[in-house]
C-alpha cells in the first residue's frame, strides 16, 4: 500500500534497538573436539577477551578425564552499549580415550537437558515472562590437524571422520563441523542448511559460506609489530599467521558467521527448529 506521507514504521527498528540494549541477549556455544586443538583459544579470539577457561599448558600435571566432562563459563560482555550473556562450554576427554564408542553421549544428554528446562519453564501456568535461555545455540566441532594447508603450519589440513558423533549431534544443535567430503558420503547436513535459505540473498550468502567449509582457522592472543601495524597473530620460525588476515587463514569467516551474519539466525533456528523438534516429542510422550 503506497503511504502518502510519512507514519513512522521504520522507528520500530530504533525500538527493537533500545530494548535489545536494555534487555540484552544470550547466546551459547559449545566447542568440542580433542584436547589440545586450541579451542579455548579460539572462543577467546573469537570475542576479544577472557571468555573461555584457561588452556592447560605442556607440563602441567593434568589428568585427561576418563569420561566427557561438560565445563560452561558464562560472562556478560559490551560493545557499544549492546550486552551479552554468553555462555562458552567446553568438553574436557572428549576424543582423548582409546575407545571414544560413547564420547557423544553426555554431549546429547546435555543438550537435551537444556531442552528440557527451557519446555519446563515454557509449560507452566504462571511463567516467566523471559525464559532464561540456557539451550545450546551453535557447535563448534573441532578435528585435528593432519598435515599443512596452505604452507602454514597448525593450520586445519586433510580432515578425518570421527565415526558418526557428528551425525547424532546434527539433528539437535546447529553446529559448524570442520570436514566435507565425509560430510556428503554420510549425507550429514551442516549449518547454514540449504532447506532454511528464506531467500536469494540469503541463499547467495550461505552458497559463498558452504564452499569454504572446512574452515581453516588459527587463534591467537597476542599482538605482534607486522609492518608498523599491531596485528593479533601467532608467532612461527616461518613468520606471523595473521589471524584476521583472510590470506593466511579463514579465521574471518568463522566469526562472521558466529557472530556478524548469523548469529540470530542460530539462534532462530534452534527455537523454530531443534527446539520445536524436541518440545513436540516430548509432548507427544506425555
Amino acid at each position: 500500500c503506497q503511504l502518502f506521507g510519512y507514519v513512522g514504521i521504520e522507528a520500530v527498528l530504533d525500538q527493537m534497538k533500545v530494548k535489545t540494549m536494555k534487555m540484552g541477549f544470550e547466546f551459547n556455544i559449545m566447542v568440542v573436539g580433542q584436547s589440545g586443538l586450541g579451542k579455548s583459544t579460539m572462543v577467546n579470539t573469537l570475542f576479544k577477551s577472557k571468555v573461555s577457561r584457561k588452556a592447560s599448558q605442556p607440563g602441567q600435571d593434568e589428568r585427561i578425564p576418563k569420561t566427557v566432562q561438560l565445563h560452561s563459563i558464562t560472562h556478560v560482555i559490551e560493545e557499544k552499549g549492546v550486552k551479552m550473556k554468553l555462555t562458552v562450554t567446553d568438553t574436557p576427554g572428549f576424543g582423548d580415550q582409546i575407545n571414544n564408542e560413547n564420547c557423544w553421549d553426555p554431549i546429547i544428554k546435555y543438550i537435551n537437558e537444556q531442552y528440557e528446562r527451557y519446555l519446563r519453564e515454557e509449560v507452566l501456568i504462571t511463567r516467566k515472562r523471559k525464559i532464561p535461555d540456557t539451550r545450546v545455540h551453535g557447535c563448534v566441532y573441532f578435528v585435528p590437524p593432519t598435515g599443512h594447508c596452505g604452507g602454514y603450519p597448525g593450520v586445519l589440513g586433510a580432515l578425518s571422520w570421527d565415526g558418526g558423533g557428528v551425525g547424532r549431534l546434527e539433528a539437535m544443535v546447529p553446529h559448524l563441523p570442520q570436514i566435507q567430503e565425509d560430510l556428503k558420503a554420510h549425507a550429514i547436513s551442516l549449518y547454514p542448511q540449504q532447506d532454511f535459505d528464506q531467500d536469494p540473498e540469503d541463499r547467495a550468502l550461505n552458497d559463498r559460506i558452504r564452499e569454504k567449509i572446512p574452515f581453516a582457522v588459527v587463534g591467537a592472543d597476542q599482538e605482534h609489530q607486522v609492518n608498523g601495524k599491531r596485528v593479533l597473530g601467532r608467532k612461527t620460525k616461518w613468520g606471523i599467521i595473521e589471524v584476521e588476515n583472510p590470506a593466511h587463514c579463514e579465521f574471518p569467516l568463522l566469526r562472521d558467521l558466529l557472530i556478524r551474519s548469523h548469529l540470530q539466525d542460530l539462534k532462530d533456528i534452534t527455537h523454530n527448529v531443534h527446539y520445536e523438534s524436541y518440545r513436540v516429542r516430548r509432548l507427544s510422550e506425555s
